[in-house]
């Protein structure tokens, strides 16, 4: 049983060739790459089960530290569950906005657009860090660079979810919400107290192209070549 209690999914099928599946793009893996994009709007239309064991396979396979994989999922299809994740952030998403000294009206519409973006999207994928685990170390400095590995092969895990969904014909948005309320996730959820939610990945079909922010050139990031 998984943390929650409820029922185990089905084994994973071997899944037909990529290429004949409805809306797979037939990509290379630097078009993958470039292509994938962040989507706020999706459509109603339900994902198919072995689509959504196929990315999150593709995580299962990202790097991690001593091969611990310290990253568990949630997978949410159920429209009343998605309403009451998102009606229990909403708190904590206003406090928040209420912070960063916006004013009533844009606390509102932004509060119902991330609300919305929970309720659309045909499913929903918490990623959460399992630090259990993890080696332990003596000093708080190695225990720390212990944990940021994880946290570093957390994000290469959603990365390669993010482009398997891409190349199935799916589109997906990374929400980081769930760092900041923590405790709300895992108590509406039923999470166990030592996993660690981190991030709110919503899959589906798009709706809509987004639009594409431009990306710096590579002379701006590389600092160094030696």
């Amino acid at each position: 049983m998984p943390e929650n209690g409820h029922p185990v999914p089905p084994p994973l099928v071997p899944l037909p060739d990529l290429h004949r599946l409805p809306g797979a793009r037939p990509l290379d893996l630097p078009e993958l790459i470039r292509g994938r994009r962040s989507v706020r709007r999706l459509r109603p239309d339900p994902v198919p089960g072995e689509l959504v064991m196929a990315v999150l396979e593709a995580a299962a396979w990202a790097p991690s530290p001593h091969g611990t994989q310290p990253w568990r999922f949630v997978v949410l299809t159920q429209d009343e569950r998605k309403q009451e994740l998102a009606e229990a952030m909403a708190d904590a998403w206003r406090y928040h906005l209420a912070l960063d000294g916006q004013d009533e009206e844009t606390i509102a519409r932004r509060l119902a657009g991330s609300q919305r973006r929970l309720r659309e999207a045909p499913v929903l994928i918490l990623v959460c860090l399992d630090p259990c685990d993890l080696d332990r170390y003596p000093d708080a400095e190695r225990q720390q660079a212990e944990r940021i590995m994880a946290v570093q092969s957390l994000g290469a895990a959603v990365q390669n979810l993010l482009l398997m969904a891409y190349r199935l014909g799916l589109d997906t948005g990374w929400m980081c919400a769930p760092l900041f309320c923590p405790d709300v996730v895992r108590r509406v959820l039923g999470l166990r107290e030592e996993l660690e939610p981190q991030a709110l990945i919503t899959l589906g079909y798009a709706a809509a192209d987004p639009q594409r922010r431009p990306r710096r050139p590579l002379d701006q990031l590389i600092v160094a070549w030696e």
